[in-house]
């Protein structure tokens, strides 16, 4: 918290609370609107889960609409190292709610100082996630944070672990959780209609995208109304360049992200670990091999295929989407089912009429990623995709990938969290932050 903040300041719902309070004590007659109790429909000022938005790019923006669409959130702040999305942030905001009041900054920690914020959403390069996702466990902030959960494991980690530490309320952006075909799949595959699953697939965009600049890799000024020191962050210092910061290049370098093999393959790895648990209960070795880029300043895989293997006779097979059906299929010695953002498939198809029995495992039931998650900090309950669930699906991206650039396979312990017999590897699980920023 900001130490210019008097302690005894009061937050916006603690206001609310006492004023109602005291004005029925002196009998005075409140004359309060519906709406601000929620009589007409709408919700209650004291029931708002009051958001600060970090990154307001294109999938940010997206994440913005989404919560402004939500009668149950309201938007106090918005976030952005370039200002012209600072100020379209702002005026989305401001025509939703028909007032200017909407603050903007360039700076994610004036977020954090503000008492009157909840909750904040966290929709920058990946390569950020988990130093503002820390900073804002400790400020006391629950949190909508993208995924992956940051570009190394010990990265991942440490919000998983500040979430815990710090009882925090943690959703991650693997919306496929909230679409039912997902989960129905899953709870197929945990109840037994498939038998014994033996193999799970999955699948990923790769080397389908190309990057979008094609200009000169020598240094270039930086636009007015851009913070590049601010972009870059963590990350190493280097010359600012448009191939840096262009979409989709930034997801193709190194220093920023790990890839489509982590920041893609996230999505179907969770569904993988939702439909079978056994993936991340029990040691497994890992062996993959990928071919890495060379355009301009993009360095990281493009196709790939890895292995994970299990002692039961389990493996994982994850590629990219030229290898294999994108998506995730869990394969049982009796059947199989296929599920995508396409759709689902099934062998027997009969399977696809199955109903749930009301004594079957049921999984975490959600409609709408973003209102299961302000229900969660209403409630102060577990999410559809909390940090758990986004830990897991994030470091077996990043286990291929190290695999990969390793040229070796390796065992991996999931309880330890560790590789066994691999100290050569160990240094691979981290990566290091430019000062002054560090995990919370």
């Amino acid at each position: 918290m900001n130490p210019n903040i008097s302690p005894i300041r009061l937050s916006r719902r603690c206001f609310l609370r006492q004023s109602t309070v005291l004005a029925a004590g002196l009998g005075a007659p409140a004359l309060i609107p519906a709406s601000a109790l929620g009589a007409d429909g709408s919700v209650a000022p004291s029931r708002r889960i009051t958001l600060g938005c970090i990154g307001v790019g294109g999938r940010g923006t997206d994440i913005l609409r989404a919560f402004l669409g939500n009668p149950g959130a309201q938007v106090l702040a918005v976030c952005d190292p370039y200002q012209n999305r600072q100020r379209d942030a702002q005026r989305l905001v401001a025509e939703k709610y028909g007032d200017r009041g909407c603050a903007v900054s360039g700076d994610f920690r004036e977020i954090l100082d503000r008492p009157d914020i909840d909750a904040v959403v966290i929709a920058t390069q990946d390569h950020w996630h988990a130093v503002i996702a820390t900073a804002a466990a400790r400020a006391k902030k629950d949190l909508y944070c993208e995924k992956p959960l940051g570009v190394s494991v010990e990265q991942s980690q440490a919000i998983r672990d500040a979430v815990r530490r710090h009882g925090r309320v943690f959703q991650t952006g693997t919306q496929q959780r909230s679409e039912g075909s997902f989960r129905f799949a899953c709870e197929l595959a945990r109840n037994g209609y498939l038998g014994k699953v033996h193999t799970v697939q999955v699948a990923a965009p790769g080397p389908v995208y190309r990057p979008a600049y094609h200009g000169s890799l020598e240094p270039q000024p930086v636009p007015d109304g851009f913070n590049w020191n601010h972009w870059l962050g963590p990350a190493p210092h280097k010359p600012y360049n448009p191939g840096r910061v262009a979409w989709p290049d930034w997801y193709l370098i190194w220093d920023y992200c790990a890839g489509f093999i982590v920041n893609w393959g996230v999505h179907h790895l969770d569904i993988a670990h939702w439909g079978c648990p056994e993936l991340t209960e029990s040691p497994f070795e890992v062996e993959c091999q990928a071919n890495y880029r060379n355009e301009g300043f993009t360095d990281n895989a493009s196709g790939w295929r890895a292995q994970f293997t299990y002692a039961s006779g389990l493996k994982l097979v994850f590629t990219d989407e030229a290898k294999q059906d994108i998506g995730c299929r869990f394969i049982g010695d009796q059947g199989w089912v296929r599920v995508d953002r396409a759709g689902i498939w099934a062998q027997p198809e009969s399977l696809l009429e199955v109903k749930i029995k009301p004594q079957e495992i049921h999984l975490h039931k959600s409609f709408n990623h973003g209102a299961d998650f302000l229900a969660a900090v209403r409630d102060r309950s577990t999410t559809v995709a909390d940090a758990e669930a986004g830990h897991r699906a994030t470091y077996f991206g990043l286990l291929a990938d190290i695999a990969a650039r390793l040229g070796r396979k390796l065992k991996w312990d999931p309880k330890q969290e560790a590789f066994l017999d691999a100290d050569f590897a160990k240094p691979m699980l981290t990566r290091p932050l430019r000062a002054p920023w560090k995990l919370a």
